[in-house]
């Protein structure tokens, strides 16, 4: 849960807390989210140890409601559900984008101007003849002839026949601001028809949603008949329309600004959330919601859903990183959770080589609170993967690491709690004497002995990924020894770079891995059927988790001496 930001469709890209707080907002206090409160710390320890991108999914209550506010034909909405949004204040002034010098009258309705460029139709505009102003709506605009809906009555030039008289669009210009965020649009317009209409314009608004009503059909007066000289009625002059406004006036504007509040924000019922929240729904492209919107994205390699230790959500997530095969579940333990047979129990729940769990959580500071208190250690850990993966890389285990920005553990564990959770792939993060607090476990929660470490699952996830997004220019080449020849050569240049990385096992190329392609791996009806068929196998190296000395005693006598 966060203070704002999305909750539907793509996860945002945050480079650092600074970066998260702009668009999700600060910490969220203990009284009102509880054990819900939890993801800007996780993604503040995750940066502190390491991190350098994150993407953040919102979850939110079903009842949280955007504010909102209504003037004239427009109508503002918080871009996304929050309290948050009652704090927004919308400025709008009187703003034109073109103006022009009025030649000639053409026609009751049509002026020949000097220039009609930014003038379009369903435009209002202001006619100013040197002493009062009119405002009509443009039906046509075309070689320097704008013709208006309903007839022009302002005089056109001076008795010198000098053009006093100017016309120039009615526009607006918004001014969207929240704490230190400021978003302005200049010469916005209430006409559908133009570049420049106001809902197209703001549609990229991070603050803010605009709707703009049709507008109201102009009264029209229509004129009495006259009569003639000869006492003969004549036909009446055409109808004229009144109450054309710009649309500053329609919103309400008198004199140079208008500020707008928005109001009927609301967080809804957090202490209602469930595991459905989390999860989230699959409503398709740029509908998915919790842990389902991670599917629009291909670049992140570890997930965590911070303090959330419902067995559904983790359950979830996990099965989310074993569907894709391209990311790996960083999970917390309940804080309740103290005793070796309580973390065992909740360990059970998972046989994942996707996945792996931590415990105890991190003592640490709170800004909000201005005290310590404990934070689930996923976003720490996660963090700490990271900053393996950009100095060492993927293979290195993500263990004996010191965790930043930790003051102290809600459990202290010995050696002996240590090697009865260890091997059942607790990972345990320990405060050793003289070498602060340390991540001092690297196991996945699966029961295949195969996957039993992270270094390893990732390393595999890693190669698999970068082979795949270097081997995309493979697709519809001609399936001939020639391709199978290039294919070869790009994943054996790579695997090397890998060994040479130390990330393989083994004293030569040979060794650490083995790339085959050709008629041994691809039958004659593959081929036909378009199918290339590669077999690549690797020797990754596994984590010296257990440094064994043996030390014996040599005396003379046993050595056999003379």
């Amino acid at each position: 849960m966060a203070m704002r930001g999305p909750v539907i469709g793509k996860p945002q890209l945050v480079t650092s807390f600074a970066d998260y707080q702009r668009t999700y907002g600060g910490y969220l206090s203990e009284a009102k989210y509880g054990d819900k409160r939890f993801l800007p710390y996780a993604v503040e320890q995750f940066f502190l140890n390491g991190g350098a991108r994150a993407f953040i999914m919102r979850v939110a209550p079903e009842d949280a409601k955007p504010a909102t506010a209504t003037v004239g034909r427009l109508s503002f909405t918080a871009a996304n559900p929050g309290l948050w949004g009652e704090a927004i204040r919308i400025l709008v002034e009187p703003a034109s984008k073109a103006r022009t010098q009025v030649f000639d009258k053409v026609a009751d309705n049509a002026l020949k101007v000097k220039s009609c460029d930014g003038f379009n139709p369903g435009d209002v505009v202001e006619l100013f003849d040197g002493k009062a102003s009119t405002y009509a709506v443009i039906k046509s605009s075309q070689d320097n002839i704008i013709v208006f809906e309903t007839p022009v009555t302002a005089d056109v030039v001076d008795k010198n026949l000098r053009p006093v008289k100017y016309i120039r669009t009615a526009e607006i210009k918004v001014t969207v601001k929240y704490e230190e965020t400021a978003e302005e649009y200049d010469c916005v317009s209430f006409n559908p028809e133009a570049s420049n209409y106001i809902v197209s314009r703001m549609q990229k608004s991070d603050l803010v949603k605009v709707a703009c009503g049709a507008a109201s059909a102009p009264a029209v007066k229509a004129a009495a008949p006259v009569k003639g000289k000869d006492g003969k009625e004549e036909p009446a002059p055409a109808p004229v329309a009144a109450g054309v406004q710009t649309p500053f006036a329609s919103l309400g504007g008198n004199g140079g600004m208008l500020l707008v509040s928005l109001a009927g924000g609301s967080d809804g019922n957090i202490a209602g959330v469930t595991a459905a929240e989390y999860i989230g729904a699959d409503n398709g492209p740029g509908r998915r919601t919790g842990i389902q919107a991670f599917l629009e994205n291909a670049v992140v390699s570890i997930m965590a859903v911070p303090g959330v230790t419902d067995a559904d959500v983790q359950l979830s997530l996990v099965a989310h990183c074993e569907t894709l095969k391209s990311r790996f579940a960083v999970l917390d333990m309940p804080l309740s959770a103290t005793k070796v047979d309580e973390l065992l129990d909740h360990r059970d729940i998972f046989d994942s080589s996707y996945a792996a769990v931590y415990h105890p959580w991190l003592e640490s500071f709170d800004a909000l609170s201005k005290r310590s208190a404990y934070m689930p250690p996923s976003g720490a850990v996660m963090g700490i993967y990271a900053r393996c993966d950009i100095e060492r890389g993927v293979h290195k285990a993500p263990a004996n690491e010191v965790v930043r920005g930790c003051t102290g553990l809600s459990t202290p564990y010995n050696e002996r709690e240590q090697d009865l959770l260890n091997p059942q792939g607790v990972n345990l993060i320990r405060a050793f004497t003289g070498r602060g607090i340390r991540v001092w476990g690297a196991r996945t929660a699966s029961s295949n002995a195969l996957w039993k470490y992270i270094n390893v699952r990732r390393l595999f996830i890693y190669t698999e990924e970068t082979i795949r997004a270097n081997t995309n220019w493979v697709v519809f080449e001609p399936n001939s020894e020639a391709l199978w020849s290039r294919v070869r050569r790009t994943i054996e240049l790579f695997l090397a770079s890998l060994w040479r990385s130390g990330a393989l096992a083994g004293t030569s190329p040979s060794e650490a891995f083995f790339v085959e392609i050709g008629r041994t791996t691809m039958t004659q009806d593959d081929i036909d059927n378009g199918r290339l068929i590669c077999n690549i196998g690797i020797a990754p190296v596994k984590p010296a988790e257990f440094v064994i000395f043996r030390i014996t005693q040599h005396t003379a006598e046993a050595g056999g001496g003379e």
